[in-house]
């Protein structure tokens, strides 16, 4: 079998694998809606407010928490411990 059919043949079956997964989370949508509807009444009582997006470090678990220097505790010329350091901006440029 030539690269290019071998090639075709795995951009067919990914095709059909991701329609496959589009369907099924069309239909699994009404499936959980009772599911969601209980979380959305659980945040509520318990008033949940803030998202936790990343578990590595107190600046990045709650960024409204942060203030410019938490980062650099160690020392300001300190390289960033913790992947999703990088990732987010600094808290004075998310006022912006």
């Amino acid at each position: 079998m030539r690269k290019a059919k071998k090639f075709s043949f795995l951009i067919l079956a990914q095709g059909l694998a991701l329609m496959l997964l589009a369907g099924y989370s069309f239909y699994r949508v009404e499936a959980d809606r009772p599911r969601l509807e209980l979380k959305k009444q659980m945040v509520r009582d318990w008033e949940l407010t803030d998202l936790c997006l990343f578990t590595e470090a107190n600046y990045t678990r709650h960024l409204t928490q942060a203030d410019r220097h938490t980062p650099f505790q160690n020392s300001p010329l300190a390289f960033e411990h913790f992947p999703s350091g990088s990732i987010l901006l600094p808290p004075e440029a998310l006022k912006r």
